[in-house]
């Protein structure tokens, strides 16, 4: 008897259940999902395409590979790297990770 009375107000409480309470929930779950998932990666996209296109012939760049070159060349896609005297390879663009500068270096020295 009791345990019939139980379930029947279990159902009761649930079916009764506030659903803009839910959904506040969950809309605040989405949120933060996106201000810390999915924005800062959006940041880091932007900033990755804005260096590759910024890239010209003579940065010194490491790719995804960490092979160090030079940019000799750029042709759309592709990019020419000089990673030894006389030794020309081709990467695409999007493979370069970063552009090495002087300070990076110096710094990296210092530690």
């Amino acid at each position: 008897m009791f345990i019939s009375n139980a379930y029947a107000a279990a159902a009761t409480a649930a079916e009764s259940g506030n659903l803009g309470g839910t959904l506040i929930q969950l809309a605040l779950i989405l949120l933060i999902f996106y201000f810390l998932l999915i924005r800062p990666q959006q940041k880091r996209n932007k900033a990755h395409q804005d260096m590759v296109e910024a890239l010209k012939a003579g940065d010194k760049v490491m790719t995804t590979g960490g092979i160090y070159g030079t940019v000799r060349k750029i042709k759309d896609n592709e990019i020419s790297l000089e990673i030894a005297q006389d030794v020309v390879i081709t990467v695409e663009r999007m493979a370069v990770n970063n552009v090495v500068t002087a300070e990076k270096n110096a710094v990296k020295s210092k530690k």
